[in-house]
This record gives C-alpha cells, sequence and structure tokens, in this order.
C-alpha cells in the first residue's frame, strides 16, 4: 500500500489540496494500491474558502521511499514563514532523505524551502510568488511560467489546479502512461495549460483536444507502447482508414504521427528508467526496442542543444 500524506496547513486552498486527493483516490478506485492520510498540527483546519477539514496530528508510522508527501498551498503564505513547526518541517525533511518523494502546490513550495529540501534545486510556484520565493530562498532556481518541476525527488507546481497536471505526472512516471491516461479521462482533464513544459508527461500534453478517434487510438498506445503498432492495426481498432487516422492524429496533436507518439511515450519511460539506475540496453528492452541504438539515436535527436 502506498501512502500519499497531504500535509494541511491553515488556510489551506481547497483546490490545492483537492486536485492531488482525486487524482489518488481516482487510481485507487482503479485498483491501485493508494490510501489518502491527511495531516496537519491540529485536528481542525479552516480552509482559505472557509471549510472546515478534519485532520491527523499523529503522522502515519514507518513512512517509505515508495510513499509521497504533498503540500497543498494556504492562504497570505507570503506574510511570514509558512505555518508549521520545526518538528512538521524536520518530517519533511526526513521523507526525503529516506527517499521519498516530496511534492508541494502553489505556496506549498515555501514549506519546502524552509524544510531545506530547495537549495540548489529547480521549482516553481504560483506567479504571485515567484519573486518572493526566491527572495526567500536564494540557492534555489525558481522556474518560471511552467506548471511543475522535478528534481531529485522534490516536486514543486504552480498555483492551484496544477497540482492536478503534477499528479497525473507522478502516475505516469510510476505506473506509465495508460494509467494516467485513464485517470485523467476519468476526471475528464484532457486539457492542458502552458503544455510546453518539457518536463510534463508526453500522456498529457498531446491530451488537448476533443476528437474522440484520436483519443480511442491514444489509449490503445498509452496501454501497449511497448508492443509492435501497426497503423493499419491501429486505424482498424479505431475504425477508419490509416489516411484517415494519420490525418486526425497529426491534427489533433500537434504534428505527430501515431508512430511518434509511441516513441515520444517510448523515450520518456526509458529516460524515467535511466534516472533510475537501468542500462541503456535494459531500458531499451524495456520500453519495446529490440536495438538499443534506436534509444540511443532518439535520445541524441532530443537532446538540448
Amino acid at each position: 500500500m502506498t501512502r500519499v500524506v497531504l500535509l494541511l496547513a491553515p488556510g489551506v486552498h481547497l483546490l490545492d489540496l483537492a486536485g492531488p486527493a482525486q487524482v489518488f483516490s481516482t487510481a485507487a478506485g482503479l485498483g491501485r494500491p493508494y490510501r489518502l492520510d491527511y495531516v496537519g498540527e491540529r485536528e481542525l483546519i479552516h480552509s482559505a474558502q472557509g471549510l472546515p477539514l478534519g485532520a491527523e496530528t499523529a503522522w502515519p508510522p514507518d513512512l517509505g521511499r515508495d510513499d509521497l508527501l504533498v503540500v497543498p498551498g494556504w492562504h497570505s503564505a507570503r506574510r511570514g514563514p509558512p505555518p508549521f513547526g520545526d518538528g512538521t518541517l524536520a518530517r519533511i525533511a526526513a521523507h526525503h532523505a529516506g527517499g521519498g518523494t516530496v511534492a508541494s502546490v502553489c505556496s506549498g513550495a515555501q514549506a519546502l524551502g524552509e524544510a531545506g529540501l530547495l537549495d540548489g534545486r529547480r521549482c516553481t510556484t504560483h506567479h504571485e510568488l515567484q519573486d518572493e520565493l526566491a527572495r526567500r530562498f536564494p540557492h534555489t532556481t525558481v522556474v518560471r511560467d511552467v506548471l511543475f518541476t522535478t528534481d531529485d525527488r522534490v516536486v514543486t507546481s504552480a498555483g492551484i489546479a496544477s497540482g492536478i497536471d503534477l499528479s497525473l505526472h507522478l502516475l505516469s512516471v510510476r505506473h506509465g502512461p495508460a494509467l494516467a491516461a485513464q485517470v485523467a479521462r476519468s476526471m475528464v482533464v484532457y486539457a492542458r495549460r502552458n503544455g510546453d513544459e518539457p518536463q510534463a508527461s508526453a500522456v498529457l500534453r498531446y491530451r488537448s483536444h476533443l476528437d474522440d478517434t484520436v483519443h480511442r487510438v491514444q489509449d490503445l498506445i498509452d496501454t501497449r507502447f511497448a508492443e509492435p503498432l501497426t497503423l493499419d492495426r491501429l486505424a482498424a481498432d479505431a475504425g477508419v482508414s490509416a489516411r484517415t487516422l494519420t490525418r486526425l492524429f497529426t491534427r489533433a496533436t500537434g504534428g505527430l504521427t501515431p508512430l511518434r507518439y509511441q516513441q515520444t511515450l517510448r523515450l520518456e519511460r526509458a529516460e524515467h528508467l535511466l534516472a533510475h539506475g537501468a542500462t541503456t540496453d535494459t531500458a531499451a528492452h524495456e520500453v519495446g526496442f529490440t536495438d538499443p541504438r534506436m534509444l540511443r539515436r532518439l535520445r541524441a535527436r532530443n537532446a538540448p542543444a
């Protein structure tokens, strides 16, 4: 069972909290082993929108490296330090030091900074809070105009609804793009805001359209991206000709063919495996490349200039 611990500050924004909670609870409803815990320094937390929320003051015991700690943002974060005591900040830092992932939504990045997790790392926050974050934590690199950043298991997202995008990305990294796409469709969140973020999941970047035929084909590719998939097979499953599918797909995704979309998913998954210690040969085999040289060529082609 993977725990998702949501740390609630006084004045927590409801959507900062509800977005990640909905993503992971939807994944749990689809059979993934997620359990959500709501923790705070007091049992009753008043949200920024006035709704009172209950929280546990005792943290779940024995959080492990596969568990996720999420800090949603709160109102008036620019006034003084984050509303957490030293003990809570120490727990945030300890979870990361133990190999766990720590994520923030909006002003929640302030708590990560106070816990010492932003020094030397890239991060982001709500556009109205970016200057303040950079001032408070001069040893971090605040990335502007992006939905979220990831840097050594420290994941920060921009304002409010971007917590949904962050959480879908984490699902895609942990379980592959098919689950993230399934959760996104269940939540009716195909559209991407600011889709130029290079670290965003391909499942999300290329779902900002309303073409049901293309969505069906993407669902198939997302589920079986490591398998050989011919254009004729995809077209037959969609009930259209290969020529029509190519035309619809490239129009909906901004220029990608079905094959290029599949390669993008393979490359994204391979990069994750490589970052976690896999060899190029192992990663290539895992994502469906019979020849590791193909993975090397794709990585070189997509490397920053």
